[in-house]
């Protein structure tokens, strides 16, 4: 389960729970509730998951969309979790067809692409901050 934002998102966290729990036909080895984008690739949920399918100790992962897991690459984390002998379920799987489905990549691909220079233009920004407010007595990059 995964939910964006760290905080007022508690609900869709605890409903996503409930209906996976509803729906499960086997035993629940292991809850992981991840926040954070679906954009990012290392974050701590996503990575115990991909630890408990290398490791062998599941044998199904079920989300309830597939942007739950990852915003993009999907497929190649299902085709991972197949080498590992392990079968990803998504309660409400995403109509594939035609000009829908490359629609929903394209906007997949820009989402990721924007979400990455919002990050990188962040990040200058922190960096510039203390020097320009004087709290680097002065020190310059060499740059």
């Amino acid at each position: 389960m995964r939910i964006s934002g760290s905080s007022g998102q508690e609900p869709s966290l605890a409903a996503q729970e409930e209906e996976l729990r509803a729906t499960s036909t086997g035993e629940v080895v292991k809850v992981v509730k991840d926040r954070g984008s679906g954009l990012r690739e290392n974050r701590p949920g996503l990575n115990r998951v991909l630890a408990m399918v290398s490791d062998g100790s599941v044998g199904v992962a079920r989300v309830t969309h597939e942007d739950r897991l990852a915003r993009f690459g999907v497929g190649w984390l299902k085709r991972l979790f197949a080498v590992y002998g392990v079968t990803l379920e998504v309660l409400h799987p995403k109509k594939s067809g035609g000009r829908d489905e490359l629609l929903e990549d394209f906007v997949s691909l820009a989402t990721t692409f924007a979400g990455r220079l919002y990050g990188m233009r962040s990040a200058e920004s922190r960096k510039r901050l203390p020097a320009e407010s004087g709290q680097c007595n002065g020190v310059r990059d060499a740059a």
